[in-house]
């Protein structure tokens, strides 16, 4: 019976085990880093570590209805370009909300012709948002050609600030925590569970499958716009591919986060913690002083097996139970 219980707990919260990990890692990265939590040290990890964190859960809520979305990356590019090209060191107050909520609006745009693609015209998820990521970084291209641009001082100053003695990072962090639990309290969220476990199963109860999947993508786009405003914040330069690699990222972050990428189970938070996991683990490597040409070895085995985790331990499990 407790077995049973247990194994209830770990399915409705996928995130402890990553949360171990997290313990973990961080441990290990403090045997290398005395100084890993003074305030200081906080706030600038935090503060590299937000934008993916904003756009992991972006992608969580894909991946729980059952798709993924591979231009997410692409769109923060895209964003990046636009922003630092509309707001310049001269800029007002209201010109810069202008532009972010333009560029909000844009993501928006981006994520409901992903989901329009899916959901209606039925192509797939993969090969759909990996052709569109070409076109967010066509016009990341087109718009930015080369490195440049320029953000007001007091603005990025502001992104890496400590209102109240504490990192930044940590009141995005409580915002996108308080995010997901209001939304896993709605009907939506029982749908957007429903969909990822079985599309035909929820549309035969009725659940509006071709709405419900296109906001999917729609927040994704959001969640991406909101990434963008947050690194070219942290850079205060724009660059046309400075959000590609971010892509496969998230997706580790989710994978780590303890979302299976078969959809229909998982948690927002697990992918917030997945990002954290990703960045000690990155810090691990640069103070354990791994050689330059051997770092992209070893971040791709991370990626590696995080990806692989879960197929492992469905193996294990299975030849246990025989």
């Amino acid at each position: 019976m407790n077995t049973i219980r247990l194994q209830r707990f770990f399915s409705r919260q996928s995130y402890v085990i990553s949360l171990i990990l997290l313990i973990v890692v961080v441990a290990v990265n403090y045997s290398f880093q005395n100084n890993l939590f003074e305030l200081r040290i906080i706030n600038n990890n935090l503060r590299t570590m937000m934008p993916l964190m904003i756009l992991a859960v972006g992608q969580a809520i894909v991946v729980i209805g059952g798709g993924v979305d591979l231009s997410v990356g692409t769109m923060v590019s895209m964003i990046n370009t636009l922003l630092v090209t509309w707001i310049t060191p001269e800029s007002t107050g209201g010109e810069i909300a202008l532009a972010f909520a333009l560029v909000c609006g844009i993501g928006i745009l981006g994520g409901a012709l992903n989901g329009f693609a899916v959901a209606f015209l039925r192509l797939q998820p993969i090969v759909t948002t990996y052709a569109t990521s070409f076109i967010f970084s066509g016009i990341a291209l087109l718009v930015l050609p080369r490195p440049g641009g320029s953000l007001p001082r007091d603005l990025v100053t502001f992104y890496r600030s400590t209102p109240l003695d504490l990192p930044l990072g940590l009141y995005v962090i409580g915002v996108l925590i308080l995010f997901w639990i209001v939304l896993r309290s709605t009907r939506y969220a029982q749908y957007l569970f429903a969909i990822g476990s079985s599309s035909d199963a929820a549309y035969a109860t009725g659940v509006p499958v071709r709405s419900v999947r296109v906001t999917t993508y729609v927040w994704s786009g959001l969640f991406a716009a909101l990434a963008g405003i947050a690194l070219t914040l942290s850079t205060g330069s724009g660059q046309a591919n400075i959000g590609d690699d971010m892509t496969l990222n998230s997706v580790v972050a989710v994978v780590l986060g303890g979302i299976a990428l078969r959809g229909g189970g998982g948690n927002a938070i697990g992918a917030v913690i997945g990002v954290i996991i990703l960045g000690v683990i990155r810090n691990i490597i640069f103070f354990a002083e791994v050689p330059t040409w051997s770092q992209t070895l070893v971040n791709a085995l991370v990626i590696l097996a995080a990806l692989a985790a879960p197929g492992v331990i469905r193996l294990i499990r299975r030849l246990i139970q025989r």
